[in-house]
């Protein structure tokens, strides 16, 4: 499948009743500091460069930053923090996020996810992560050239590592998350990168720092060289 069409197919899935139902009603309430702004509000595909070699995958988007402006760590905290350690590596060409119209572009790297509509309280359920598997699982193939995955958090990585299963290439017993996890997939998988999701709670408290994120994104240039 083309990444046209299976994009087309993101948007218009309505497998979740529960996702579905929360991102119409925060797209419909709205944060006060973006009341006049149109919510994107539906499933969101991934985005990047089609050459990709670095594969990133996170969580799911975010109530009001993704769900709000349409694009992948676009609009918040997490992927203003996200932009500015890829940037740094030279995988975009800014170190900002802010909607689908600033001109960012990714070089030899893709976003997505795991999940494709916000959930509440960020939790998706164990059966929304299986609904949404089989689109990262196509959008991940429709990317030959990725050589190196970075999984932000360990519900990014345990999906990885469910696709890589399914592709052949997965251990067993699954390898642990960490932060600075690097894994080497077998049978000419990817190199897999392991890093705390850029989100506020790890961000504000110190968990996750500017040059910890920045440090993964080195490795993961150094590894698609």
């Amino acid at each position: 499948m083309s990444l046209a069409s299976l994009h087309r197919e993101i948007v218009a899935c309505t497998r979740c009743a529960r996702l579905r139902a929360h991102c119409a009603d925060v797209a419909a309430v709205k944060r006060a500091a973006y009341r006049d702004e149109t919510y994107w509000g539906r499933p969101l595909p991934g985005f990047g460069d089609p050459e990709a070699r670095l594969l990133v995958v996170g969580l799911a988007p975010g109530a009001h930053g993704a769900n709000r402006t349409g694009r992948m760590f676009t609009g918040d905290r997490s992927g203003l923090f996200l932009m500015t350690a890829m940037h740094a590596a030279g995988f975009a060409s800014l170190p900002i996020s802010e909607s689908r119209r600033d001109g960012l572009t990714l070089r030899d790297a893709w976003i997505t996810a795991a999940v494709r509509c916000a959930p509440p309280d960020n939790k998706p359920t164990p059966q929304e992560f299986d609904a949404c598997l089989p689109f990262l699982e196509a959008e991940w193939a429709a990317l030959p050239r990725v050589r190196v995955v970075v999984a932000l958090g360990k519900l990014a990585w345990d999906s990885t590592w469910r696709v890589l299963a399914g592709r052949g290439q997965g251990l067993r017993p699954r390898p642990a998350f960490g932060h600075g996890a690097s894994v080497q997939a077998p049978h000419g998988g990817p190199l897999v990168l392991g890093a705390f999701h850029p989100s506020q709670q790890n961000t504000f408290t110190g968990r996750l720092t500017p040059e910890m994120l920045a440090r993964v994104f080195h490795d993961a240039r150094a590894a698609v060289r």
